[in-house]
């Protein structure tokens, strides 16, 4: 009895470590199973945000929830954790998709918390395509993680170019939080831009769980600068914009891609400001995707709520579900449910999604060239297309 009591747990145990290298697994009607892993905040400043992007893939498990492998059918299986927007919790919400048994992780919107988890998914050896995570940090000195967004020192050239450019600006003022790799990251790109330019900047940081942002905005009023440049969260941005509105000042507000969000466009609806993004997908690029995820998020109520009350489509939510497909392709690549192998070929995937052709270059990272600007349109609560913008 004592032999096959050990013989028992010896293969749960080989079993487990199967699991935990992404060896797929059968589902509760039989069919093959491989796992994909979506590390995203649904809570936290950055929820909002987290929310919409595992909405676009979602909507990608939706339109095709199979994948061959070796000539056999697999069902996809989705495994999604909440990171909290939260550096602290981003190894807890890691360790969960390893001992899951994932093969491949999508994710995260935020830099900080995938850059804070990176290290449990390359002890695991679990690949993971990053969809808008823009800090250089994400894909530096490592072989596991992959990005299908552009980064933040282009996104900040891009930005100080049209400051210039379009603005007019000579001065800026600068405002990010403080710990967060995101903002603070894409804050000093700018400044180098900019100054490059010949501009002046005036540039702090404001600490974690702040609600008053009336001083910075008169600071920035005071120094005569030109625009007010914060690319912070989406709950941090709809306080500058009222508190900015509230003030009567004028200055054009910018910002990067996390602020594309309908949550911007209902904080900016019916004030008198300006305020102009960078993002990685504009509403109409592709109207079949457009119309089908319409489509999706108003049949359920629980989607609607996550996209924040209204069938707008966020750039994450089309970047997520280009993620998901571009993960399928290396699966598909790959012949096996091997989180290696799909690691491997990861590497030499070419993949045309509604955002754009999407490959890797040496670091993992896509290589995008270009980046869409947009402005509110107060009085309607939409966004408006201004420009698609590249640099020499």
């Amino acid at each position: 009895m004592k032999r096959i009591v050990a013989i028992v747990l010896a293969v749960l145990m080989l079993s487990c470590l199967l699991s935990a290298c992404g060896g797929g697994g059968s589902s509760t009607t039989g069919a093959k199973v491989i796992k994909i892993g979506v590390y995203e905040p649904a809570s936290g400043e950055n929820g909002a945000g987290g929310k919409q992007e595992t909405l676009g893939i979602q909507y990608a498990n939706e339109v095709v929830n199979t994948v061959q492998i070796g000539g056999e059918t697999y069902e996809v299986e989705l495994v999604i954790v909440d990171n909290e927007s939260s550096t602290d919790k981003a190894a807890s919400a890691a360790n969960q998709l390893v001992s899951a048994g994932v093969s491949v992780v999508l994710g995260s919107y935020g830099s900080g918390v995938s850059i804070a988890a990176s290290d449990i998914f390359k002890e695991a050896g679990i690949p993971v395509v990053g969809v808008t995570c823009t800090n250089p940090m994400v894909t530096e000195g490592n072989s596991h993680y992959f990005r299908i967004c552009f980064l933040d020192p282009f996104q900040g050239t891009v930005l100080a170019n049209f400051a210039v450019d379009e603005l007019s600006a000579t001065k800026a003022y600068c405002l990010a939080r403080l710990g967060d790799d995101y903002s603070v990251g894409l804050v000093n790109f700018f400044i180098k831009a900019f100054e490059a330019l010949g501009g002046e900047v005036v540039s702090e940081t404001f600490p974690e769980g702040n609600t008053e942002f009336a001083s910075y905005i008169t600071t920035a009023v005071n120094n005569g600068c030109d625009v007010f440049f914060s690319p912070v969260s989406t709950e941090a941005a709809a306080l500058i914009i009222d508190q900015a509105a509230s003030q009567g000042v004028k200055l054009p507000i910018l910002a990067g891609d996390t602020w594309d969000s309908n949550v911007i466009t209902a904080a900016a609806k019916g004030k008198n400001v300006s305020v102009y993004v960078t993002t990685f997908y504009q509403e109409g690029g592709s109207p079949a995707f457009d119309k089908g995820i319409k489509e999706w998020i108003n049949g359920n109520p629980t989607n609607l709520a996550n996209n924040n009350g209204n069938d707008m489509v966020a750039a994450v939510t089309a970047m997520g579900y280009d993620a998901y497909f571009v993960a399928l392709e290396a699966i598909k690549a790959a012949g096996s449910t091997d989180s290696r192998a799909i690691n491997e070929a990861l590497w030499n995937i070419s993949y045309e999604g509604v955002s754009g052709l999407i490959k890797f270059n040496e670091t993992g990272d896509a290589e995008r060239e270009v980046a869409y600007i947009k402005m509110v349109d107060v009085a309607t609560g939409e966004w408006t297309f201004i420009a698609v913008q590249g640099i020499a």
